[in-house]
């Protein structure tokens, strides 16, 4: 991956680079949908979507390369150690404090989990990561992500027995154990209409249509059907 993109400053190219480096060494090993290959990803995603947007270049870049540096569902729930992890690499780097703590922000707002409660910032550069993250969380991508995170945490992949919970506030989703199906009704298939900009929407239109047909196809196979 190129991260480093034209329209940056030499300065911010460097940045950049250190930010990428940084990055993959701390995620070597790390879970499958959220390793440093989700990263690169989700940095593809922002690159389109900043074709047609106005925003901060370096703080969506950062934002993007450092938003899972330490999630906090591998960390017990602590939801301020990655924004922390991110301020005190970006420091070490000589990264102007402002950009440092709008970064900080982006990742601490970002979530899913986060909207379902109290949201006290916004910002288009916020949008836009969120845009990124959450493209690479539908579609045929977000598909194989559910489940290898399933796997993962040892989760049932159906149950039929267990309805999805609907509505859900932010500690009873981030206590949630439910079936890796569940999970599309609780979060994938509501997506497409929380994205905020235009190319984004774009995007999960066809990849939310990609994930009724992939359900569509499971319970049919689920119940015995041709």
């Amino acid at each position: 991956m190129k991260a480093a993109s034209v329209n940056q400053s030499p300065e911010n190219k460097v940045h950049i680079a250190q930010t990428e480096q940084f990055v993959k060494q701390s995620l070597a090993g790390a879970e499958a949908g959220h390793d440093w290959w989700h990263i690169h990803r989700v940095y593809n995603n922002a690159k389109l979507i900043l074709a047609s947007e106005k925003a901060d270049q370096l703080v969506v870049e950062l934002a993007v390369l450092l938003h899972d540096i330490d999630d906090s569902k591998f960390n017990g729930g602590d939801e301020e150690i990655g924004p922390q992890k991110a301020g005190d690499f970006l420091r070490s780097i000589h990264v102007e404090e402002k950009i440092i703590r709008h970064v900080q922000e982006i990742i601490r707002n970002m979530s899913f989990r986060s909207g379902l409660g109290i949201v006290n910032f916004h910002s288009r550069e916020l949008e836009i990561v969120q845009d990124a993250d959450r493209l690479d969380a539908i579609g045929a991508i977000g598909i194989a992500r559910a489940f290898t995170y399933g796997g993962f945490k040892n989760r049932e992949i159906y149950n039929p027995e267990i309805p999805p919970a609907m509505n859900m506030r932010k500690e009873e989703y981030k206590n949630s154990s439910s079936p890796s199906i569940n999970h599309f009704y609780e979060k994938l298939l509501l997506l497409k209409d929380q994205m905020n900009t235009e190319t984004g929407r774009q995007i999960a239109l066809e990849r939310h249509s990609f994930m009724e047909l992939y359900l569509g196809q499971f319970k049919s196979e689920w119940n015995g059907e041709r």
